[in-house]
């Protein structure tokens, strides 16, 4: 699955959105608990803002990757082919110099192909960027789902990504490597439940309106301090901030291991 910003900053300051008050409520279920509790520890944004096409590439760029690697990969892509409208320039592309393009991103010859074919598919569908963003936009969050899911290479995780981060849609959170363990080491979805059983039940959950901010909040907080090797848990209560909201499945503080949930008796 791709990666997040290492900070919660949807995106970077090219990401969209706008910075936004956090407003702690009652929370009727614990997963909106862990949220509020985030959002103690983290700052915010109302999301949405990104040009559609432009985040469905960054997407594909990121897969299997790190930002570290894709983020060069997606500026030189801007260089030589930004400045009009994105797919159809890309869906007219050669392949094997829009691979040399992103190479730093891995995987080119594959990401490559997936770009391009989106590109002819949003060209074909839509008529360019400009409209497969206005889809994006107005559409039922539903439907541009299902649409999005129609395109080689797209799963599901990119998916509620363009619709968080270009549509600015309320209750999408996405679900990456971060999300899905902590979610089911935590309690909040079933110790075996894959990435769509743990979005089904988090979106459920948690507000509409924290639902984009939870998403990058959580794997802030996956990278400081509930790691899948090392959980901050393991150096005892103090050092996990959402210690008592946790049910640490899979994790033994006496002697100090970890297992994935779906393997913890």
């Amino acid at each position: 699955m791709p990666e997040e910003p290492a900070e919660n900053i949807s995106g970077g300051d090219d990401g969209g959105g706008a910075d936004a008050a956090f407003v702690p409520g009652e929370a009727d279920t614990r997963a909106a608990a862990v949220v509020d509790a985030l959002g103690e520890m983290y700052w915010q944004k109302a999301y949405g803002g990104q040009d559609a096409f432009t985040c469905l590439v960054r997407t594909i760029l990121s897969q299997n990757t790190s930002d570290k690697a894709s983020q060069p990969a997606h500026d030189s892509l801007m260089n030589r082919y930004g400045g009009g409208d994105l797919a159809a320039t890309l869906a007219d592309a050669e392949q094997s110099e829009l691979a040399e393009t992103i190479q730093s991103a891995g995987l080119y010859n594959q990401k490559s192909e997936m770009i391009i074919g989106a590109a002819e598919e949003i060209v074909a569908d839509f008529g360019g960027a400009a409209a497969f963003d206005e889809f994006v936009r107005d559409e039922a969050p539903s439907t541009v789902r299902s649409r999005l899911l129609e395109i080689h290479g797209v799963g599901p995780k990119t998916a509620d990504c363009v619709l968080l981060f270009a549509g600015g849609r309320g209750g999408v959170f996405p679900v990456d490597t971060h999300v899905h363990r902590i979610a089911r080491r935590m309690g909040l979805a079933p110790p075996d439940a894959d990435h769509e059983e743990v979005r089904e039940h988090i979106e459920r959950d948690v507000p509409p309106e924290k639902c984009g901010f939870g998403h990058t909040a959580m794997i802030q907080f996956g990278r400081e301090y509930c790691s899948a090797r090392k959980p901050a848990c393991l150096d005892g209560p103090e050092a996990c901030p959402l210690y008592d909201l946790c049910d640490k499945v899979g994790i033994d503080e006496l002697d100090g291991t970890v297992t994935d949930p779906a393997e913890a008796n």
